[in-house]
């Protein structure tokens, strides 16, 4: 390991994004709206990724096609829940000049923080473990017949070649990091894009009932403990603890200014960044639970629990494109959300413990969990979702400092929270802390 180095310089690649953002806060921008807000835009698309990775397939999948349209409004509550947690998380980053597990190292004791890093160290990790496992599914589901040929020909598991295809390619895409912020950025952006032109076609494909979903999308509703064991899981696929580090560092030193009034400025800016990706990510998530009750609850196949089932059972009920489309989407999900998880870990370690080791150390290092799962056989589909769960888990870890810090005038100077913003993050912490105690009783007492 090695000291946490200085700022990097500013890279040829972002220049010009720089200066246009620069122009819009001095006034002296002469370009539209539309072109104004670009310079801004990027941060949460990064950031929002995370909110459509694979642990989210995996738990609407199962949610859609085990009670239809009903969690719906779960998927939300999550998102309103997540926009609000990631526009705090790229206000500290703005007001404070600090990532937050900076910002808690400084205020924490010395053996708390370490504390903290290790459990989001964990969180981290089981991040990673559904991202990986998806995309190594995403590649499988392509070529199934290819990858089933291999395994039989060499014993080794269906999913091992695809996991090693896709660990090179995402070592590959970490090198566009030397190339400046603004390579990546457009990058995970476009990929979101496929995932959302995906879901679009799909949702075509499947002909939901719109007053149903509009129905359920507004209207909270459980049908025992299962269902609240898989809103749990939707929730802690939904809003994730390792991309609020993430976006408060992202955030942190992309453009940099100490005028109150441009502050202000750049976080309006920064907010319609979030609200434009949250959104998308949003409707992302719909759409995966709607396809599923659209085709599955809806044709009696209450059972479909699997990646894999799902995408089989697409082709008889709605055609091969249907089925190709799904995968395709699962690829870019996978691809994109991994390598903004090791990312995220980077800023993690960064902040915590002012250490840092090579990206393609700590990408070697998060993909080994994956592999032990994929050469054990284990079901990657329970895998994610179980996944899903400690991240909920470790979600107060990061919301409640988040509030806290977020509330401080001495940090955030004339960003401070409204005391409206402080109550509602309250009520959302509290919330998913009471809905973890839950499941952890239903879990070790009830045998959910």
């Amino acid at each position: 390991m090695t000291t946490k180095p200085e700022k990097d310089p500013v890279r040829a690649g972002d220049v010009s994004t720089l200066k246009s953002a620069n122009e819009v806060l001095d006034g002296t921008s002469k370009k539209g709206f539309l072109l104004r807000i670009l310079p801004f835009l990027g941060p949460a698309f990064i950031a929002c990724i995370a909110y459509v990775d694979p642990g989210n397939y995996a738990t609407n999948i199962q949610g859609g096609a085990q009670f239809g349209y009903e969690l719906l409004w779960v998927i939300v509550a999550s998102n309103l829940m997540a926009m609000l947690v990631q526009t705090l998380a790229a206000k500290l980053g703005i007001a404070s000049g600090k990532n937050l597990a900076e910002t808690m190292r400084d205020h924490y004791p010395r053996w708390a923080g370490i504390g903290m890093w290790i459990v989001m160290e964990i969180v981290a990790m089981a991040t990673d473990l559904a991202e990986f496992l998806g995309a190594a599914l995403g590649v499988y589901l392509l070529f199934p017949t290819l990858f089933l040929k291999i395994a039989a020909l060499t014993g080794l598991p269906e999913l091992l070649l695809p996991a090693i295809l896709m660990g090179g390619l995402t070592f590959i895409v970490l090198l566009l990091e030397h190339s400046g912020f603004r390579p990546l950025e457009a990058l995970i952006t476009s990929l979101v894009g496929v995932i959302l032109v995906c879901f679009i076609i799909e949702t075509i494909l499947d002909r939901p009932d719109m007053a149903v979903v509009a129905y359920h999308s507004v209207v909270p509703m459980f049908s025992g403990t299962q269902s609240i064991l898989l809103a749990t899981g939707i929730l802690g696929a939904t809003v994730m603890p390792h991309v609020i580090f993430l976006h408060s560092g992202l955030t942190q030193g992309r453009i940099v200014t100490k005028d109150p009034k441009k502050l202000r400025m750049l976080f309006h800016f920064e907010l319609i960044d979030v609200i434009i990706a949250m959104t998308l990510a949003g409707l992302v998530n719909m759409a995966m639970l709607i396809l599923a009750a659209a085709t599955f609850h809806a044709h009696g196949l209450s059972s479909i629990g699997t990646i894999q089932e799902a995408y089989k059972m697409l082709t008889p009920l709605l055609g091969g494109a249907a089925s190709f489309v799904f995968a395709i989407s699962l690829l870019a999900s996978g691809h994109a959300s991994s390598t903004v998880g090791t990312m995220a870990g980077q800023v993690i370690m960064q902040g915590f413990i002012h250490r840092k080791i090579p990206m393609w150390a700590r990408r070697l290092a998060t993909m080994t969990p994956s592999f032990i799962v994929i050469a054990l056989r284990l079901d990657p589909t329970r895998t994610l979702v179980l996944s899903q769960v400690v991240l909920s888990f470790g979600l107060p870890f990061a919301i409640i400092p988040l509030i806290f810090y977020t509330a401080n005038r001495g940090i955030m100077g004339g960003l401070v929270n409204h005391k409206i913003t402080t109550i509602v993050g309250g009520l959302i912490a509290a919330l998913i802390v009471f809905l973890n105690i839950f499941l952890l009783y239903q879990l070790l007492f009830a045998g959910s």
